[in-house]
């Protein structure tokens, strides 16, 4: 590094600082013997003495800043650097000057010794001279071009207390640093917080940096809010603003706002430059802003702006979308005059748009003229063809393709797949056959087209059978094909090959649809085979394939009717851990089973839960939890998920609600028991004698067991429903 000074400033030796050294020069003397022992024998540790003394002799023999300068930047290592500037420092003629700090500084920041470089800055600061101001730039830059941002950073802070000048263009290679190293908004704030501080104006580069890390950070409002105010701070958006704002809007799916920044780019009359091109063409032509791409297309011929293949070929797919073919033929004419060869895509998207607006000779006869050798794109005449009902013209077209070499496994099955929609499985087998010959090998595609032609024509057992050499090749059906082979085969109510095919393809990571899932685990539980039904829905949630409610309740009512209480937890408890939702049923089953001496907790928990949700029980669960936490003293945990069943029509009896006033009370919560009260009062009953009896705490009474106390209630309740008729 050349950090120049133009005066140099001889000046006494601080106290603050030799104070510092001289208690840091200690460290030295272990650090040598660490070296010594280190190095066997004490070699390492006699070259890093020999190379000190020889700078300490050169420097008595010549003791000029300029040489200390040269020894300081050719020394081995920082820690030889320190101990030569030390000995310096205690000299009765210094030989310091600003020039020596700064290198010392540098050497530091270097090796990332940022608590040596504070007192170094404090004392160099201290050192009101000419050129300083400059000094303290070049270390800035020379820092942040070695990646010590932070140790720039704090030159920044030091030369701010010294009230010296850092340019805008050092501190943006600071905080250029910061985003591209990725750490992050904050860190990114606080060292633009410190270059405000140290008076520096941001231009239009700061700002730019600025507005891309609160993009990455996902703030994207409050990046729009700073390009809005950068007219108020005197700075006019480049090229640079405008991409990093477009890529940010069309990221955040904002691509109408995207072209309202292009059209405010043009009319400020800013012009693109060739990374602006790169970023954003591909974006306007992804989210179909064609206008937006043609213009800036034009833009690049104008400004004589190279464009590669990726562009080109974005551009042609865009066109070609939105079926504008003589346009995307002039382009493919301009790419291939610019000296790119076509892309594969851009074959396939020219004849996909030929095809789609029905011209299949022209699409043949740019493929001939270009002599093009890419099957996909003859793949995609083949297909046109059969979704097109020209489906003997495609078997036509596939003869005459192989016999000129321009065919693959997907040609064949594109024209068998066709004849196995329409139903005609003897000519997609007789091309099967043909493609065997050709020496193409049928793959899991042919298969499953097969397979599926087989289920919709009701031949199940040819479909089974299809299955079975499927497995011998080890290959799989495609989802579709899957879920009809399952499907298939419950119609059949033949379970155990439905269970063997499900596992098969769950093995291999195949999705089953949730319908075909539903009909085989609710077929399962009709047999007996619940175990097996609960294994396959575990399988079929590893594999992505979602759950329906219906799915999970035909588990639960086989698992109710069977009486396996045990098995209904463990299925619930995996709903929880996979983050299923429940519905009203399953809160159901599940709460009845926790009403237990137990679980009884837990059933409180539960019930508060199914509330939140939504959902409240039936009325015979109803009926069953309120006794079991009266008896667990456990109402006061469920009263505000209890006031909100109670204001639903049908819900609440007179002793319901004599046992939720009297337990209440029992617990210590009269206020909550006075809510349930005015309820009762308000629907016309009267509270039972015990219930009567604690509210006017009659307490000369023997207090009658608890289990008597909520089941007497039911005399009471016949005796309110008699009144009432």
């Amino acid at each position: 590094m050349a950090l120049k000074v133009q005066s140099r400033m001889w000046f006494a030796r601080p106290h603050l600082l030799w104070s510092r050294l001289m208690c840091c020069s200690f460290s030295d003397a272990p650090a040598a013997r660490a070296s010594a022992a280190a190095g066997g024998g004490g070699g390492g540790a006699r070259g890093c003495s020999s190379e000190f003394d020889s700078a300490i002799r050169s420097l008595r023999i010549n003791p000029q800043p300029e040489r200390l300068a040269h020894i300081l930047d050719s020394a081995s290592d920082f820690n030889l650097a320190l101990r030569i500037f030390r000995w310096a420092s205690y000299q009765r003629m210094p030989i310091h000057t600003v020039d020596t700090y700064a290198r010392m500084i540098a050497k530091l920041g270097d090796a990332g010794n940022h608590d040596e470089i504070g007192g170094f800055l404090k004392e160099m600061v201290r050192l009101d001279v000419p050129g300083l101001e400059k000094v303290m730039n070049d270390l800035v830059q020379f820092l942040s071009g070695k990646n010590r941002f932070d140790e720039a950073l704090l030159v920044i802070q030091h030369a701010s207390s010294g009230n010296f000048k850092i340019s805008v263009s050092s501190c943006n290679g600071v905080l250029c640093g910061l985003v591209k190293e990725g750490r992050g908004l904050r860190p990114f704030m606080r060292a633009y917080m410190e270059v405000v501080k140290a008076g520096v104006l941001p231009d239009v580069e700061t700002l730019n940096w600025l507005i891309e890390v609160l993009c990455e950070a996902g703030h994207l409002e409050l990046a729009l809010v700073q390009f809005d105010k950068m007219s108020k701070k005197r700075c006019i958006p480049n090229s640079r603003t405008f991409k990093i704002l477009i890529t940010a809007l069309c990221s955040h799916g904002r691509a109408d706002e995207s072209a309202d920044a292009f059209d405010k780019m043009l009319q400020l009359r800013c012009i693109p430059d060739s990374s602006f091109c790169v970023q954003v063409l591909p974006l306007f032509c992804k989210f179909n802003k064609l206008k937006e791409a043609r213009k800036l297309h034009q833009m690049m011929k104008e400004y004589k702006l190279q464009s590669d293949q990726h562009l080109y070929s974005a551009l042609i797919r865009c066109l070609c979308e939105n079926q504008l073919l003589d346009d995307a033929v002039t382009t493919v004419n301009d790419m291939i005059a610019s000296g790119h060869a076509l892309m594969r895509s851009t074959f396939v998207n020219i004849v996909d748009c030929y095809c789609t607006l029905g011209q299949f000779h022209k699409a043949v006869n740019f493929l001939e003229e270009n002599d093009v050798a890419e099957i996909e794109a003859y793949n995609v005449l083949l297909r046109s063809l059969c979704k097109t009902g020209r489906v003997q013209d495609s078997v036509n077209y596939l003869t005459e393709l192989h016999s000129r070499g321009l065919v693959n496994c997907q040609s064949w099955n594109i024209v068998i797949t066709q004849f196995c929609n329409n139903g005609n499985i003897r000519r997609a087998s007789e091309l099967i056959c043909r493609m065997i010959v050709s020496s193409f090998t049928a793959d899991e595609s042919t298969y499953s087209s097969v397979v599926s032609c087989y289920c919709k024509l009701g031949l199940y057992k040819n479909a089974l059978d299809m299955f079975r050499r499927l497995d011998v090749s080890n290959l799989s059906l495609n989802s579709e094909s899957f879920s009809q082979l399952v499907e298939s085969l419950c119609h059949m109510k033949k379970i155990q090959e439905a269970a063997e095919v499900f596992k098969y393809h769950c093995k291999r990571g195949c999705n089953l649809t949730s319908e075909s899932l539903e009909m085989l685990i609710q077929e399962s539980c009709m047999v007996g085979m619940i175990r097996e039904a609960i294994k396959m829905r575990s399988l079929a949630v590893c594999t992505g394939t979602s759950c329906t409610f219906t799915t999970y309740n035909t588990i639960f009512r086989a698992l109710l009717h069977l009486k396996k209480e045990k098995d209904v937890l463990l299925l619930f408890a995996h709903m929880l851990m996979e983050g299923c939702l429940l519905n009203e049923y399953t809160y159901n089953c599940i709460l009845r089973y926790f009403l237990t001496k137990e679980t009884i907790f837990e059933a409180a928990i539960l019930f508060n839960r199914m509330v939140k949700d939504g959902f409240v029980p039936d009325q015979e669960t109803f009926e069953l939890l309120v006794p079991e936490m009266a008896l667990s003293s456990l109402l006061n945990m469920i009263s505000e998920s209890l006031l909100t069943v109670v204001n639903m029509d049908g819900m609440m009896s007179p002793r319901i609600s004599n046992i939720i006033i009297y337990g209440l009370i029992k617990e210590g919560f009269k206020s909550e028991a006075c809510k349930f009260l005015d309820q009762m009062i308000e629907k016309g009953w009267v509270p039972d004698s015990r219930t009567h009896s604690i509210l006017l705490s009659s307490s000369g009474r023997e207090e009658p067991r608890e289990s008597d106390e909520v089941n007497h209630t039911v005399d009471d309740d016949n005796m309110a429903d008699s009144s009432n008729n």
